[in-house]
C-alpha cells in the first residue's frame, strides 16, 4: 500500500511572552516578567514555554510547563512542573520563556512583531517607522520615530484607521499638534496683548476705586471731633471723680 509522505511542516513562528528574574520563597516559585499583555491566556495550566537559555545550563533544548500563575502584591508569580525547590529554580534564572505563534487572531488585532517596522504613513506621505508598542493600562500607544523624535500615537482607530501588515504601512489620521509643534500666530500675539492691557486697566480702576473709598471713610473706634476723649470710660470733665469708681469704693 503506498502512501503520500507527509512533507514537513515549517516552524512556527515564536513570540517571547515572559522572562523568569528571582526564586521566590523555597517551593520552586519563579517571579516573571511578563512581555504580554494577555497573561490570562498565555499563563493557563498547562501551558509550554520553549527555554532561551545559554547552551551551558541544564535547561538548554528543553521546554518547562506551567503548574499555576499567582500574583503577589501586583507581581506575577510561576509555579512550574518539575520545579520543586528554590535551588532548581536558580538555575531558571534569566531564561526567556517563548510560545508558538496562535494562528487564530482577530482581524483587527497585531502582535508587537507584526507592527514594529512599519512605516507610518499621513495624507500618503512617510511620517516615520514603529519603533516599538507601549502596553498601557488605558490603552496601546505606537512609539513612532520621525525625523525630529519620537511620537507616541494612541492606537485606536480615531486615530489609526488602517494597518496593511502586507504593504508595511500604518495609517494615521492624528490631531493637530501630535506630530508637529502648533506655531504662534500675530493674532494670538495680539490677543494676548489685548488680555493684558485689559487686565492692567481693571487693576488700575479698582486701586483709583479703593484709594476714593479710603479717603472718606472713617473709623468707628475714632471720635469725630478730635477734641473729645476717645476713652468713653473716662469722664467728660477730667476734675470730677469717677462716679462709679466711687460707687464700688463705698460698697467695699
Amino acid at each position: 500500500m503506498s502512501g503520500k509522505k507527509d512533507e514537513p511542516k515549517p516552524p512556527k513562528q515564536q513570540l517571547r511572552v515572559g522572562r523568569l528574574t528571582k526564586a521566590h520563597g523555597l517551593k520552586g516559585a519563579i517571579k516573571l516578567e511578563l512581555y504580554t499583555d494577555d497573561p490570562e491566556h498565555r499563563f493557563v495550566p498547562g501551558a509550554e514555554f520553549s527555554l532561551q537559555v545559554p547552551t551551558g545550563s541544564p535547561w538548554h533544548g528543553k521546554t518547562l510547563t506551567l503548574a499555576e500563575l499567582r500574583w503577589y502584591n501586583g507581581h506575577p508569580v510561576g509555579f512550574f512542573e518539575g520545579v520543586n525547590d528554590r535551588t532548581e529554580a536558580e538555575t531558571l534564572i534569566k531564561a526567556i520563556l517563548w510560545v508558538d505563534q496562535d494562528d487564530s487572531v482577530e482581524d483587527d488585532a497585531w502582535y508587537d512583531h507584526q507592527l514594529v517596522g512599519l512605516r507610518v504613513l499621513r495624507e500618503g506621505a512617510v511620517v516615520g517607522t514603529i519603533a516599538r508598542v507601549d502596553h498601557l493600562p488605558a490603552q496601546d500607544l505606537l512609539a513612532v520615530k520621525t525625523a525630529s523624535g519620537e511620537v507616541l500615537v494612541p492606537f485606536v482607530s480615531a486615530i489609526v484607521p488602517e494597518v496593511d501588515v502586507a504593504a508595511g504601512t500604518v495609517t494615521v489620521t492624528p490631531p493637530i499638534g501630535l506630530f508637529e509643534e502648533i506655531p504662534e500666530t500675530e493674532g494670538d500675539d495680539d490677543a494676548a496683548d489685548s488680555a493684558a492691557e485689559s487686565s492692567e486697566t481693571a487693576t488700575a480702576s479698582r486701586t483709583a476705586t479703593a484709594s476714593e473709598n479710603s479717603g472718606g471713610s472713617k473709623n468707628p473706634g475714632e471720635s469725630e471731633n478730635p477734641g473729645e476723649s476717645e476713652n468713653p470710660g473716662e469722664s467728660e470733665n477730667p476734675g470730677e471723680p469717677d462716679k462709679q469708681a466711687g460707687t464700688e469704693e463705698s460698697a467695699d
